[in-house]
């Protein structure tokens, strides 16, 4: 967590314990419509001609080339399915956005009736306590149980590192792994670490857009919770208010990550992983640079 979020928990802490309310009594409300153009990725069978992103891709190398740090890239139009990506391959600590799949392999077990929201979990400080963000590390007392669906509420928008790992026991991490290999993840947990790359993890990204597109009243849901997490500074860093962005962030010393679908004029999923950061916020700072650069490509293309 980097260091000025630490900082801002005394103010984080109160609105966490009103979201986490807010979630028991399903009172966060939904703002990501069923049926957006960007929740139905392949709903027709005739997609519009891919526009040239070689200039962008051109464009982007260029500009993570002149950055002290290691940054990957990938990037996806989902109204024509046009890809690329820029060490797109290269294995990078996942940090928080590992988060993702994790919280998208739970509804993928509510939907098939293999658990349900209201299934809670005991909290066992010696195996899940982790400090860094969330509200748990404080709240949390031994014995004390919560529900899958607070779990999975607070690991998103607060992404909180207990409930994480209350999660990733609870479900098995086996059982998470091989979900995500059969989402086409190459490099899933190798030895058992927290590591990705920007390829596999546009893969869960569009796992979400394909749920929400097959189990629209889940998916929107865990969209709705994607597009309001308390650090909200990566992707959607200087967008425009207001707009769409159902994103993961995370960090750990070095690392900056930022993964997610931007509902633009014209929607596309963008992942953006560093390491080697010698700052936690330029990191940030530098993927936002990154997301304004690939919005405004996409503008131009939808005009």
């Amino acid at each position: 967590m980097r260091k000025t979020r630490f900082f801002r928990w005394i103010i984080v802490a109160a609105a966490a314990i009103a979201l986490l309310v807010a979630s028991a009594y399903g009172l966060v409300g939904t703002r990501v419509a069923p049926g957006h153009p960007g929740n139905t990725p392949g709903a027709t069978t005739h997609r519009p001609p891919a526009p040239d992103y070689a200039p962008l891709k051109a464009m982007l190398g260029e500009y993570i080339a002149s950055q002290d740090a290691t940054y990957a890239i990938y990037f996806r139009d989902l109204a024509s399915g046009a890809s690329f990506g820029i060490n797109d391959r290269e294995p990078i600590t996942a940090a928080s956005t590992v988060k993702v799949p994790v919280v998208l392999y739970l509804n993928h077990l509510v939907a098939s009736g293999k658990a349900s929201w209201d299934d809670r979990v005991v909290y066992n400080s010696a195996l899940d306590y982790q400090d860094g963000a969330g509200i748990l590390q404080f709240a949390a007392r031994d014995g004390d149980s919560y529900s899958l669906r607070t779990l999975a509420n607070l690991a998103i928008t607060i992404s909180d590192n207990v409930a994480y790992r209350m999660l990733v026991r609870h479900l098995g991490k086996d059982n998470i792994a091989a979900f995500m290999r059969d989402l086409g993840g190459k490099v899933v947990f190798p030895e058992g670490r927290n590591i990705t790359c920007a390829a596999d993890m546009a893969k869960y990204v569009q796992g979400v857009l394909d749920f929400s597109r097959d189990y629209p009243a889940l998916g929107t849901r865990l969209l709705d919770d994607m597009a309001h997490p308390i650090y909200h500074v990566g992707l959607p860093g200087k967008l425009p208010p207001g707009l769409v962005v159902a994103h993961k962030e995370g960090d750990v010393s070095g690392v900056a990550n930022d993964v997610g679908v931007v509902f633009a004029s014209r929607p596309y999923i963008l992942v953006v992983l560093s390491k080697n950061v010698p700052d936690i916020d330029e990191g940030f700072a530098r993927i936002a640079d990154i997301s304004k650069m690939v919005y405004d490509y996409q503008l131009k293309v939808a005009a």
